[in-house]
C-alpha cells in the first residue's frame, strides 16, 4: 500500500524521497525492520493474551531433560509470525504481482490450518490435534492451486534465448531482442538443475519414452504432482523440526536469507546471465516478502529463545514450512530444496528410518527395535545428554553451511 502511495506522490507531486519506494533494496530493508518491531511489539501482547486465556503447551513425558520446564508454556505464538510477515507485505510490496499473491494465499492459507490443529488441541484438549488427512487435503489443495497458477499467469514466464525456446518447442509468449541476440519469454516447466554443466530440467523429460507431443502435452500434470509434494514435505518437515527452543525459527531464518539472495539474482537480468541460471521476471519482489519473513523468524526469536516464553505451534511452522517450499519452487530452485532445507530433510528422514526399522525388526523378530534413540533427530541429541541450547545452536551452524553450499552450486558445473 505505501508502494502505491509514494509512486502516486512521486508520479504526481514530485515529492523528493518518493522515488526510493522504487527500489527493490530501499523497500527490503524497510519490511525488514517492521517486520522486527511488528514481532516484538505484538509479541508481548499475544504472549500476554494466550497466558491470560491459558492457552499453554500440554508436553508429553518424554523422558528429556527440561521437559517440566516447558509444561505451560503458551503455544500458538505463531500468530506473531503471521502478523510480522503479512503486515510489511501488504505495505512494501507490489501486490499487483502474482508471485506475491501467491505466497500471501500460501501463508493465510496454512496458517489457517495450523490454527486450526493448535485450537483443537488447546482448546478442545485433543492432544491429536486436527486430523492429519484434513492437513494433507489443505496441502494438496494449496500445491494444486500454486501449481495451476505458476503455469497459467501470464506473469510466470523463463526467459530464455530464441533459439533455445523454439528448439524445445516452448510457448513464446513474445520475443526481445538485446545485445546478446534475441532472447524469448516462455511459459515453460523448466527448473534449474544442480551441479550439471546444461543447468535446465524440464518436468515433460520425465515423460520423454511417451514421445515429443505427448510429454509437452501431459508434462504440466507432472509440474503440479511435483509442486503438490514438494509443498507437502517441506511443509511437514517444518512441522516435525519444530521440537526445541529457537530450533525452526533460527533455522528458517537462515533459509530466508538465502531464498533471498536466489530471489534477487533470479530477477536480475544481468547477474542471471552471468551465473547461467533461468532469468525470471517479477521474481525480485520476492525479495521483499524474503525480508519480511526473514524478521518475522528473528522477532520470533526475541520470545522463543531458550527458555521460550512462547512456541510457534503448528499455526507457525506448517506456515513456514509452505512459505519456503513455495519461494523455492517460483524461483525455480526447488531441486535444491534437499541442500537448502537439509535440516528438515534429516529431521524427516530421522522419522522414516525410525518407523520403518521399528515395524520390520518387530514383524521379523517379535519385538520393535531402534536406529536412534529417539526420534527426530534432535530428540536424539537429547537423549545423549546434549543441552537443548547447545543443539539448537550446533543446527543453526549446520544450517549457515548449507546455505552457503546451496549459493556455492550456482557456480559449480
Amino acid at each position: 500500500m505505501l508502494y502505491y502511495l509514494f509512486d502516486y506522490l512521486d508520479s504526481v507531486f514530485d515529492i523528493p524521497g518518493a522515488r526510493l519506494f522504487q527500489y527493490i533494496s530501499f523497500r527490503s530493508g524497510l519490511a525488514i525492520i517492521l517486520s522486527l518491531l511488528i514481532s516484538i511489539w505484538a509479541g508481548k501482547r499475544i504472549i500476554r493474551f494466550l497466558k491470560r486465556m491459558q492457552i499453554g503447551e500440554n508436553v508429553r513425558d518424554l523422558g528429556l531433560q527440561g521437559e517440566e520446564d516447558k509444561q505451560g508454556t503458551p503455544t500458538m505464538g505463531g500468530l506473531i509470525i503471521l502478523l510480522a510477515v503479512i503486515i510489511p507485505t501488504l505495505l512494501m510490496c507490489d501486490l499487483n504481482n502474482v508471485y506475491i499473491q501467491l505466497v500471501l494465499l500460501a501463508t493465510v492459507w496454512m496458517g489457517a490450518i495450523g490454527f486450526v490443529d493448535d485450537y483443537i488441541k488447546t482448546f478442545k484438549k485433543d492432544k491429536q490435534g486436527l486430523k492429519g488427512k484434513f492437513k494433507i487435503v489443505g496441502q494438496v489443495v494449496l500445491g494444486f492451486i500454486v501449481g495451476l497458477v505458476l503455469l497459467l499467469s501470464d506473469q510466470s514466464v523463463v526467459r530464455m534465448k530464441y533459439e533455445v525456446a523454439k528448439a524445445n518447442g516452448y510457448e513464446i509468449k513474445f520475443v526481445k531482442s538485446t545485445q546478446q541476440g534475441k532472447v524469448a519469454y516462455v511459459k515453460t516447466t523448466a527448473t534449474n538443475l544442480p551441479f550439471v554443466k546444461n543447468n535446465v530440467f524440464d518436468y515433460g523429460q520425465l515423460l520423454g519414452f511417451l514421445g515429443h507431443s505427448a510429454a509437452n502435452k501431459y508434462k504440466g500434470i507432472i509440474f503440479i504432482l511435483a509442486v503438490i509434494f514438494i509443498l507437502t514435505a517441506v511443509s511437514n518437515g517444518a512441522n516435525l523440526t519444530d521440537g526445541l527452543d529457537g530450533l525452526l525459527s533460527g533455522v528458517s531464518a537462515i533459509i530466508g536469507v538465502t531464498l533471498g539472495i536466489l530471489a534477487y539474482i533470479s530477477g536480475n537480468t544481468i547477474l542471471s546471465d552471468y551465473l547461467n541460471i533461468l532469468y525470471l521476471p517479477y521474481t525480485a519482489e520476492l525479495v521483499v516478502f524474503s525480508a519480511a519473513f526473514i524478521g518475522a523468524c528473528v522477532g520470533f526469536l526475541w520470545y522463543n529463545s531458550y527458555p521460550a516464553r512462547v512456541f510457534m505451534g503448528d499455526t507457525g511452522s506448517l506456515t513456514i514450512g509452505v512459505i519456503i517450499a513455495i519461494i523455492a519452487i517460483i524461483l525455480r530452485k526447488e531441486l535444491l530444496i534437499p541442500i537448502l532445507c537439509g535440516i528438515f530433510f534429516a529431521e524427516s528422514l530421522s522419522v522414516i528410518v525410525q518407523v520403518a526399522y521399528f515395524k520390520y525388526t518387530k514383524k521379523k523378530y517379535g519385538e520393535g527395535r531402534r536406529i536412534l534413540l529417539m526420534s527426530p533427530l534432535h530428540h536424539h541429541y537429547q537423549k545423549l545428554g546434549l543441552h537443548e541450547a547447545r543443539i539448537v545452536t550446533r543446527f543453526w551452524i549446520v544450517q549457515i553451511l548449507l546455505a552457503v553450499v546451496t549459493i556455492i552450486t550456482l557456480k559449480i558445473r
